[in-house]
């Protein structure tokens, strides 16, 4: 395959926001081609990820729309839908593209308007991904079966409420520095965990997760221009590659999978997308987990290799996962403070990654990172997509 580079990232601030799913897309998309500065050379396709918006804003065709707004005709145009996996996916087709030699240069989109419908409808939308007829008829949702994963797994490994709330008062620090993040507000083992306002603070949803273990219902946007070698040699700015990328998938419903607490489809991509990149998990310096809900930070530490099985929790709590730390996790503030626009997060861990090889991650910035690694968790892990990215000296 051809090397495809990122040259330029762009994102909305995540949250509640009041402009269109267009508008949202579109301004999202600007700032990556402000951030190319792509000169002469034409954008040649647009992939846009979402999976929400036939239902909920009633658009459908989003990457024709999207050429449209910005007048990038005659450009290609794609819309990618894949669950909570959506934007790394579009990523995925975007690589392509130019990896082919189809096309010099890519505009992928991820973008998401969840907060025009009230909690209920959110909830059932994004439950519509379980199995029809083993699990939505019988009111699974994706809470539900992360409640029941985390069950699982504190049993099996000794991962306990506070490891839980470690991940979250970590990324909620992080989130502060990010001025795109949803939420900005620090939060304390005693204020969710201990002191007896606690279960008003933190009520359950799905025990063992509380609300403090989940991630918000978010709007926004992220999008980055990918550009062929031959392009990013004439561009401005550090060079960041796409050096692996690997997709892999499970069973749709977790209880036919032979062990719950296992992240095949996690493993798997990763180990896809090292061997692509002729990298290990030792070597990357900063990572972006999708961690939809606190457990899952822990767990897919564990799974894309950074940790021993089991040990994921103990290097949370050496401190190793924060910034500072050996291996610097969600320094965005993850999905958990960010915000988890599904069909933008994808995309926005690309974002905060390329900011960070590129050293432009001001307030948050992972010193000397070279190496990073995405992994965005599709339905409740049968579809995942990890992605490891590596800064190339001009």
């Amino acid at each position: 395959m051809n090397p495809v580079y990122i040259a330029g990232a762009g994102m909305t601030k995540f949250g509640r926001s009041e402009w269109s799913l267009m508008k949202l897309a579109s301004v999202a998309s600007l700032e990556a081609l402000h951030h190319a500065d792509l000169g002469e050379f034409p954008v040649d396709g647009v992939v846009v990820a979402n999976m929400g918006a036939a239902r909920v804003n009633k658009q459908t065709a989003l990457g024709s729309a999207l050429v449209d707004q910005l007048a990038l005709y005659p450009a290609t145009a794609e819309s990618v839908e894949n669950g909570p996996a959506s934007g790394a996916s579009a990523f995925k087709v975007g690589v392509q593209a130019i990896g082919s030699g189809m096309a010099d240069v890519v505009l992928v989109t991820g973008v998401e308007r969840m907060r025009v419908v009230n909690g209920l409808e959110g909830t059932d939308f994004v439950a519509s991904l379980s199995h029809p007829e083993a699990e939505y008829i019988y009111g699974v949702t994706l809470p539900s079966l992360a409640g029941m994963f985390a069950r699982l797994y504190m049993d099996r490994y000794g991962v306990e409420r506070k490891h839980l709330a470690m991940v979250a008062i970590k990324n909620h620090e992080n989130g502060t520095k990010n001025p795109y993040a949803h939420i900005t507000q620090t939060v304390t083992m005693e204020g969710i965990l201990t002191l007896p306002e606690a279960a008003v603070n933190n009520p359950p949803i799905a025990e063992p997760l509380h609300l403090f273990d989940c991630c918000p219902v978010s709007d926004g946007a992220a999008a980055v221009v990918l550009v062929s070698e031959a392009v990013a040699k004439k561009l401005p700015g550090p060079k960041v590659r796409v050096a692996g990328i690997g997709q892999a998938t499970d069973t749709h419903t977790v209880h036919e999978r032979e062990d719950p607490t296992d992240l095949k489809s996690v493993r798997l991509a990763s180990e896809k997308a090292f061997s692509m990149a002729g990298l290990t998990p030792a070597d990357v310096d900063v990572a972006e987990l999708h961690d939809a809900f606190t457990i899952l930070e822990i767990a897919e530490s564990e799974a894309a290799g950074f940790f021993p099985k089991g040990e994921g929790h103990k290097a949370l709590e050496r401190g190793e996962t924060k910034l500072g730390g050996k291996l610097p996790i969600n320094p965005s503030g993850g999905l958990k403070a960010k915000g988890h626009p599904v069909g933008a997060t994808g995309v926005a861990q690309l974002v905060e990654l390329t900011w960070q090889l590129r050293g432009e991650a001001e307030g948050r910035q992972v010193e000397g990172a070279k190496v990073a690694y995405a992994c965005n968790f599709g339905g409740f892990g049968n579809n995942v997509v990890a992605t490891v990215l590596q800064r190339e000296e001009s």
